[in-house]
């Protein structure tokens, strides 16, 4: 399984719904056609996430665009 979940909601909701579950954010980013990309910490929280938000998860090709830190990574 994947750390990434494709979401139709708000950062801010995702952010409230990950501490109710107690799952760790590696990174989110918005999707230019709505939604969110959010990658998990661990495989194991984006699962619990996948079964909890299943209403919620974006079906088929999801585009992006490039995603650059704002910090270096170094």
């Amino acid at each position: 399984m994947s750390r990434v979940l494709f979401l139709a909601m708000d950062e801010s909701e995702i952010i409230a719904r990950c501490k109710t579950e107690a799952v760790g954010i590696s990174t989110m980013e918005s999707l230019p056609a709505g939604g969110t990309r959010l990658v998990c910490m661990s495989m194991s929280g984006a699962d619990a996430l996948r079964s909890k938000l299943k209403s919620k998860l974006i079906k088929g090709a999801v585009s992006r665009d490039k995603f650059r830190p704002r910090t270096p990574l170094w």
